[in-house]
């Protein structure tokens, strides 16, 4: 489990997360590992292109020049051996990242040492190790193919999604088993109980203290609630981040609207969500993360 933020944002991100490495991983799959290995080797010198998270990884880093100190951290977790990832700290080092502190795993998933990293956020390709990061406590996304990345400017902009992101899916297990109206009069019914955590709660505190080291006019870190709900649902959402002490900065209630249009307005960096529908639309706009997690999910895992 992801522990306390102790002065530093560490986010773990695989090496198909912060590189294109689509030729690579198709030598991989259609002629074996030797074959993967030699290739690597030949092009170890070729610089890879950036991947999905690429910017958004730049884009935290950075975040230690505005500081003035090192509050970001990224970790590199492979499933490549050292040997073939020799070519993925060439790119970093050509790309000027700095990422210092790597695991490469030979073939095996690394998700047992995110927690090791004291990481708050693992970003991946591999939807099983994210399932894996995610049962031990540790915020976790795939990160999707996106047709977009925003590389304008220093801003970084997070976007959530409520109900089995930042909270628990209790609330929408209600409306998955029983509907809408059901959902709704459960909520008003519940506005004053906070609802309880969901698996992105400890990594918005983490980024929330890290905007701290920021005056409110000058934060370059922005966050955003982008949910289904609407009025009168909207209550219980508003006194829970009130009960948790964490102050969101924009929210966005859509009742049931597609969110990928607003994620474009907002200019979202990434946008973290449980539904694949949801991530289906909004990565057409932005750099999106499906979280695994939730009744939502539940079909798909078993399935």
């Amino acid at each position: 489990m992801a522990k306390a933020f102790p002065g530093k944002l560490v986010v773990a991100i695989s090496s198909r997360a912060l590189f294109n490495l689509d030729d690579s991983h198709r030598i991989y799959i259609e002629q074996g590992v030797d074959a993967y290995r030699h290739y690597q080797i030949e092009h170890e010198d070729e610089v890879l292109e950036p991947g999905d998270a690429f910017h958004l990884v730049k884009k935290l880093l950075n975040l230690n020049s505005l500081i003035g100190k090192k509050c970001v951290e990224v970790i590199l977790l492979s499933r490549n051996s050292a040997d073939t990832g020799l070519r993925i700290f060439n790119s970093i080092e050509q790309h000027q990242l700095d990422i210092q502190k790597a695991a490469f795993c030979g073939g095996s998933s690394p998700y047992r040492y995110i927690s090791a990293f004291n990481s708050h956020l693992f970003l991946s390709t591999d939807g099983s190790d994210v399932r894996m990061a995610l049962e031990n406590g540790v915020a976790a996304a795939t990160i999707l193919n996106s047709r977009q990345a925003n590389m304008d400017d220093v801003k970084l902009r997070f976007a959530f999604d409520g109900d089995a992101v930042l909270f628990s899916d209790e609330a929408e297990k209600i409306y998955k088993t029983q509907g809408l109206e059901a959902f709704t009069q459960s909520e008003v019914k519940a506005a004053k109980r906070p609802l309880t955590g969901g698996p992105f709660k400890a990594f918005l505190a983490a980024l929330q203290m890290l905007q701290h080291e920021f005056s409110d006019e000058d934060s370059p870190i922005r966050t955003c609630l982008v949910t289904a709900r609407a009025a009168p649902a909207h209550e219980r959402v508003v006194r829970t981040l009130r009960e948790w002490d964490i102050h969101i900065d924009e929210s966005l209630f859509l009742g049931g609207e597609d969110k990928g249009e607003f994620l474009r307005a907002y200019d979202a960096d990434v946008f973290f969500d449980d539904q694949q529908g949801h991530c289906e639309s909004a990565r057409e706009h932005v750099a999106t993360g499906h979280v695994p997690h939730g009744i939502a999910n539940l079909k798909a895992e078993n399935s």
